[in-house]
Parts: C-alpha cells; structure tokens; sequence
C-alpha cells in the first residue's frame, strides 16, 4: 500500500471542499493559488482525486470538478439514518455554541411535533423540562407563532381560535386575544423569527426560527428554538442568537432534502 502522509490528505479534503463551493470548477492555478501549494504538487494531488473518480477534469475547459462519488456516499450514509439522527450534530452544535436548550420540531399536517433537542448549558441552572406533549403550542412558542406567520392571517387566526386560547399551559404573557395574535403573527412575519417571552411558562424565554424545504417554495418543514431561563436571556441576548440559529437553519436545509431522497430511493 503507497505511503499517505497526514498533510497530503488534509490537501486532499481542502480541495474537495473547495470545488464543492465552486459550481463550475476550478483551473489548476486557482486551486494551487489556494492553497498556497505549487502546481505540482496540486497536479499529483488532483490526479489521485481523479483516479480515485471524485474528480475528473473537462476537456475543454481544463477545470476541475467534483464527479457525483461524494454526493453518491453522502446519500448512502443519510439512508441508514433517522432523520433525528442525521440533525442531531447541528442541533448539538448549535447548544454548544449558545450555551442554551436547542430543539427541533417538524410539521405534521396540521400540527407541529417535538422531535429531538440539545442541552448546551452546563451550569446549575439550565431549562430542560421534560416534553409533556408531543404537539407544540402554536400561540405560545417561538415556533408556533413563526409557523402561523407563514400563513395567511386569517387561516393562522382561525387554527388559534378553534384550538382556544386556554387549551394549552400558559405563561404570564400568554396571547389570549384576537388582537394580540394577530400583532405577534405581524411581528414575526417583520422578523423572520419569533420570540417566547414567557408565553408558555414562567421564566422561559425563547427565539425560533422555521426550516424550508429549498425543492418546493414557501413550503415549511420544521422549526428550530433556543430556549433558557429568563433571567438570563434579555431580548438582546435572544436576538444575538439569530446569526448562529439562521446558520444551524441552512445546514438543516441541506440536509433535509437529501435525506428525504435518501429515503425515498431506498423504499
């Protein structure tokens, strides 16, 4: 077996890594450019990539791109996962990065269901309570209410209504109106996420943020909340949890369709 030195593999990767951002490939002055390397060096290493075929090189433009191998080992390894199983490492991402209780939830027809969660905090105090129902409050979650401001406002409103106001436990600043339902939905819509603010219980503040399906347009599978006591939790500590939420979204994204295809090819 040839000798592979632990720096030509990490060169290896980075290149994979690097076409993978590059659509349209690259040219081998690009990728030597990179990384910093001669173009000698970069031509041994994109021939092994090549006879490896997670690359190849098209002949009329001399760039580099990825063959479909790496897509191909991907989608078998998402086919022996659960979904759950497959976001756990961004939602245990997300925890350690927060320092806060991260879950996920995915829409179910009509209703939206707890479906796995991270504890990131690891203090004396944290928020973990145990998930009493599998179904989660519309009016009263971060989650909820970004799902209903999705939909049209009367539809959002009349799901509320027929479920009530009181069907749920409830917090000191619950939504109990029409009118208060309809300024959060508004709110959120501005947004793009939604707030708890002690809505569902005392002292829980939380932010939530919803994932898209990217094959079909507006068409929303699940949401994802960072959640902890309040006393800690300001509105602006809340909102500095945006970037990194919206960054575990779009990773969550990618994943999503691929398993779903995953699945489907093996059924």
């Amino acid at each position: 077996m040839a000798n592979i030195s632990v720096s030509s593999v990490e060169r290896g990767l980075a290149i994979l890594e690097l076409l993978i951002e590059s659509g349209e490939g690259l040219p081998i002055s690009e990728i030597a450019l990179h990384l910093s390397l001669p173009l000698s060096a970069t031509h041994r290493l994109l021939q092994a990539l090549i006879s490896a075929h997670y690359v190849k090189q098209e002949p009329l433009s001399e760039r580099y791109v990825l063959t479909l191998k790496l897509g191909a080992i991907g989608l078998r390894q998402l086919a022996g996962m659960t979904l759950a199983k497959a976001v756990q490492p961004v939602l245990d991402e997300l925890a350690k990065k927060t320092c806060e209780l991260v879950r996920l939830a995915v829409v179910e027809g009509d209703d939206m269901t707890w479906m796995a969660e991270a504890q990131g905090s690891t203090g004396n105090i944290r928020y973990h309570p145990p998930i009493s129902s599998c179904h989660v409050p519309l009016h009263t979650t971060g989650m909820g209410k970004a799902w209903l401001a999705t939909m049209p406002e009367k539809e959002a409103i009349e799901k509320v209504v027929a479920r009530g106001f009181d069907t749920e436990p409830l917090g000191p600043n619950a939504i109990r109106t029409v009118a208060a339902l309809r300024r959060e939905i508004r709110k959120a819509r501005e947004m793009g996420f939604a707030f708890n603010d002690q809505e569902s219980e005392l002292g829980l503040s939380a932010i939530a943020m919803l994932v898209g399906d990217r094959g079909k347009a507006n068409h929303v599978v699940g949401a994802v909340s960072i959640a902890g006591p309040s006393f800690r939790l300001s509105r602006e500590k809340l909102v500095s949890f945006a970037e990194p939420l919206r960054q575990a979204i779009l990773q969550l994204e990618q994943i999503w369709p691929v398993h779903a295809h995953a699945n489907n090819r093996g059924s």
